[in-house]
Order: structure tokens, then C-alpha cells, then sequence
């Protein structure tokens, strides 16, 4: 065995567990199993400890490695199992020196190996070929947080807000082009913060721009979760592009005005309703993913219930619904605390609602004509990030596709010809 990553978490979190991968290689590492560990609730540490000890059940000789916001926020937790090798913050994880085989063993003082996260001032652009089989490919345009929400574990992570170079941006998304990638996703913790520690503070809609007007043979740009109430005036101009896809994912977190408040987010429900209508305005055929946190602490059933309808009321067809977990160290997990069921359950009816928002959206696509990238087993998204199943399209192909029906994953189509 050479180097295996296992990632939990977000996009981001998938985009560096390939750069710790290419980067171990780099350093001459084998036998290595990097598990890149996820903060945002308590349940992604127990996933996170469970694999580490099957890791080490599964290949006794290997050498375990443990990095991420959980290993950054809870260093020494992991580092006190038997089973790891190293941990390694998130500050030197993408870097080749932290996997040299000669940190390993008696040339360590202390096998847990992380630093100050929120002494980082720079976030350095790491380019990999490709995921997906080249398919789609994630490029980091930003890391870190400089809100402080109060349920919040992963400022404390990741460290303070910093930009990757618009330059350095470009210039990655040609080579990924040039290798084959047709789609590319902007990724980073906070996106929509991008840009004020860069010369000439420049904006994500700026960076957006610059994208597509520099690198005209890129067919999708997708951009990953944004903060609505960050969203800048060239981003809205953006939007209008047609190699932009009509997929957003809104950093909503509750649909109360109360609960918004005690989260100290910095929106209200109507200023994400008003960024939705706008944003429908220039772009009609734009869908809406969520986050949403349930049972979130003094949460009452009439504040759950304006989340609850806030799904309907602003079409959200992609609902990433879970409940609330306290994390030690953070405000929330002061506060009078709603039962685990009650959050567990009222987690679940926001995912119901999402999924029927999602099959309507399925059925209004029946008979329609969608341009279709092909990932991988069949299956391929819409523009708006449904799924598709074709029968006889290859990995990596872009295709208009007719919708033929519904199937189990989201609709079923034929190729029709390829897409320009």
C-alpha cells in the first residue's frame, strides 16, 4: 500500500485530502493511511475516531496519520490513541516536509505536531489534475473564518479569513482545463469573504469574472456554499453568465429571526429570501441548496416550524439538514440545550421537505432538454446538479441529454448530441 486518504467533511476537506495524498508521495511516504478529520459536529469526531481504530485493525503495519479541523481543534485527544502515528494541524497538512519518513518514530519529542492556526496569515494554491476522473475538479480559492457564530467550532480550525491570488486562481483552472476537466468548483470555508487581505481587495464576483473571461474554454463554473449577505455587486453580475451554473448553496443555518440572531449570523429570514428572489430575477432558472440546523439551543417548534416553511417558501430543492451539536468552547454550548430526539427528528422533516421540493423540481424537467456532464456508473448532473442516468455516455462527456423520466437518483435521459 502506498499512500490512502480517508476524508470527512465538506469540499474543501475533499480538495485537500488529493493535494495531502500527491504531497505525501511527494515526500517519499508509503504504508500511510491520512485521515482528514471534520469539527463541525460531534458525530463527524466519533466518525472520525471509529475509522482511525479500523484503520489500524485493518492494516496493522501501516502508519497512521490524522489531520483536519478535528485534529486541529482536539490534538490531543487523537493524539493519546494508541492506534496514531502523527497528527498534524491544518496549518502543515498540505505540505510535503510534514510527511517525511523521518518524523516518524524517535525523531519526534511528541507525535502530535500542530500549531497555532490562528497566527496564518496566507492560504498557498495548490493545484491537483483532477477529481472525479477528471471530471470535476475543486480549486481553493479561500480557507479560514473571521465570523464568529456561536455554534461554531471550525474558526478555530481553520484559522482567520486569508484569499488565494485572483493569478494563481486562473492560472490553475487553465492547467486543470487543459487536462481534460470541464467542470470546475470554487471551494474555501467562507467564500464569499474572499479578497479584502489581497492587493486591491478584489471581490469572489470579481474572481469570478476574471475567471471566465480568462479562461474561455472552461464549459461550468460552479461555486460552493456562499454566505448570502457577503454576496458583492459582480457577483450578481456574474450570475448572468450561462457558464456559471444555476446552483447555489446558501449558508442559511435557520429560517427564525430570533435563532439567526442568538447564532449571531449577520442575515435575516427576508434578506436570504430577498437574495433568492433577486438572484432568480437575473437567472429564472437558478435552484437553492441550505444548510440548516435543527434543534439549535432555546429552538422552539414554532422557530423550527419558520425553518420548516422557509424551504417552501424559497424553493430550496438541496437540503443539507442536520441537528445541533455543541461543541465544547463555543457560545451555543452555554445555552439551554433542546433535547437530541427532538433535534434528531426535527432534522428529518427538513430533509422530507427537501426531498419533496426535489422531486418537484424533477418532474419540471420531464420532456425538457439538459445539457448533461457525464461523472461516472451512469450517472451525470443537469446544470442545476440533478442527477441524471445515461445509458451511453462516457465518464468526462458533455452531452444535451432529453429527460425522459424519473428514476432513484434524480431523473433518467438519452443523449441527444454533444453540448458546445
Amino acid at each position: 500500500m502506498a499512500v490512502e486518504t480517508l476524508t470527512f467533511g465538506c469540499r474543501l476537506n475533499a480538495y485537500e485530502g488529493e493535494v495531502m495524498k500527491a504531497e505525501a508521495e511527494k515526500a517519499g511516504l508509503d504504508n500511510a493511511i491520512i485521515i482528514n478529520t471534520c469539527a463541525v459536529t460531534e458525530e463527524a469526531v466519533k466518525q472520525a475516531k471509529q475509522a482511525v481504530r479500523k484503520a489500524r485493525r485493518d492494516n496493522p503495519a501501516a502508519r497512521i496519520i490524522v489531520t483536519g479541523c478535528a485534529a486541529q481543534t482536539e490534538a490531543r485527544t487523537f493524539g493519546d490513541m494508541d492506534e496514531v502515528d502523527l497528527v498534524i494541524g491544518n496549518e502543515d497538512k498540505l505540505k510535503a516536509e510534514s510527511y517525511e519518513p523521518m518524523v516518524f518514530g524517535l525523531a519526534l519529542n511528541d507525535k502530535v505536531q500542530v500549531n497555532d492556526i490562528g497566527n496564518v496569515r496566507e492560504t498557498a494554491g495548490h493545484l491537483i489534475a483532477g477529481m472525479d476522473r477528471r471530471t470535476r475538479a475543486f480549486v481553493q480559492v479561500q480557507n479560514g473564518c473571521d465570523h464568529r457564530c456561536t455554534f461554531c467550532i471550525i474558526p478555530f480550525g481553520r484559522g482567520p479569513s486569508r484569499s488565494v491570488p485572483m493569478g494563481l486562481v486562473v492560472e490553475q483552472i487553465k492547467t486543470l482545463v487543459g487536462n481534460g476537466v470541464r467542470e470546475v468548483v470554487l471551494t474555501g470555508v467562507d467564500i464569499t469573504s474572499y479578497g479584502p487581505d489581497l492587493p486591491g481587495a478584489p471581490t469572489l464576483g470579481t474572481l469570478v469574472q476574471a475567471i471566465l473571461r480568462h479562461v474561455p474554454d472552461l464549459p461550468r463554473l460552479r461555486i460552493s456554499s456562499i454566505d448570502s449577505i457577503e454576496a458583492d455587486a459582480a457577483l450578481y453580475e456574474a450570475v448572468a453568465d450561462p457558464r456559471l451554473m444555476p446552483h447555489l448553496h446558501l449558508s442559511l443555518q435557520s429560517g427564525d429571526d430570533l435563532i439567526l440572531k442568538r447564532m449571531k449570523r449577520r442575515h435575516l429570514r427576508d434578506d436570504a429570501l430577498a437574495v433568492v428572489e433577486k438572484l432568480r430575477t437575473i437567472r429564472p432558472d437558478m435552484v437553492f441548496g441550505a444548510d440548516i440546523i435543527a434543534g439549535f439551543p432555546t429552538e422552539t417548534e414554532a422557530m423550527f416550524v419558520n425553518s420548516l416553511r422557509f424551504i417552501g417558501e424559497a424553493g430550496l430543492t438541496y437540503i443539507h439538514a442536520f441537528p445541533y451539536s455543541p461543541r465544547p468552547g463555543t457560545p451555543a454550548a452555554r445555552m439551554p440545550q433542546v433535547s437530541k430526539a427532538t433535534a434528531k427528528a426535527r432534522a428529518g422533516l427538513l430533509r422530507a421537505e427537501g426531498e419533496r421540493q426535489f422531486a418537484a423540481l424533477c418532474a419540471t424537467r420531464l420532456g425538457s432538454t439538459e445539457n448533461v456532464l457525464m461523472e461516472r456508473n451512469g450517472l451525470g448532473r443537469t446544470e442545476q446538479f440533478v442527477p441524471v442516468s445515461v445509458a451511453s455516455m462516457q465518464p468526462g462527456e458533455l452531452s444535451a441529454v432529453r429527460i425522459t423520466g424519473l428514476g432513484p437518483y434524480g431523473l433518467i435521459g438519452e443523449k441527444l448530441r454533444a453540448a458546445a
